[in-house]
């Protein structure tokens, strides 16, 4: 099971020939700047770095609401590829309202369906650097929790 977001993203992303799939990508990575965070937003955990993997400095910001759910905001530096630009904006949009168990949890298969084979086997690390940021800052919120809950 996918987050009922994530998974109307990979619906759409399913039944498109290969020319659309990299068009509507394009249209997603033209679109990560909307998910910087806001003024004031205040954020439970931030992740602001440059890795090996990636061009550029990425920036992940949790928020956990009352309710347990996450909300995501990402800054890309300008070096970012395109690819993982596009992954940013889906991901922020697609697990939006999920728990951090839940993203914890989710299997990467949906990658595939969504980016395409062909792109995952030339962009491999690119195409799952995203999600593996955003899974580490979930991991790190979930155990200062239990740390919060055990003191």
């Amino acid at each position: 099971m996918h987050p009922v977001k994530l998974q109307s993203i990979i619906d759409l992303f399913d039944h498109l020939p290969e020319v659309e799939r990299r068009e509507t990508l394009v249209a997603y990575s033209d679109s990560a700047p909307k998910q910087a965070p806001r003024p004031n937003e205040k954020f439970d955990l931030e992740d602001i770095r440059k890795d090996e993997e990636c061009a550029d400095t990425v920036g992940v910001y949790l928020q956990v609401d009352e309710e347990g759910k996450a909300h995501f905001r990402m800054t890309l530096g300008p070096e970012v590829q395109t690819l993982t630009r596009a992954m940013a904006a889906i991901l922020c949009k697609g697990l939006d309202g999920a728990t951090p168990q839940e993203i914890l949890d989710l299997p990467q298969d949906f990658v595939t369906r969504i980016v395409g084979a062909d792109l995952v086997r030339v962009r491999s690390q690119t195409t799952y650097y995203v999600l593996s940021r955003i899974k580490a800052i979930c991991k790190v919120y979930l155990d200062r929790q239990r740390a919060k809950q055990i003191a």
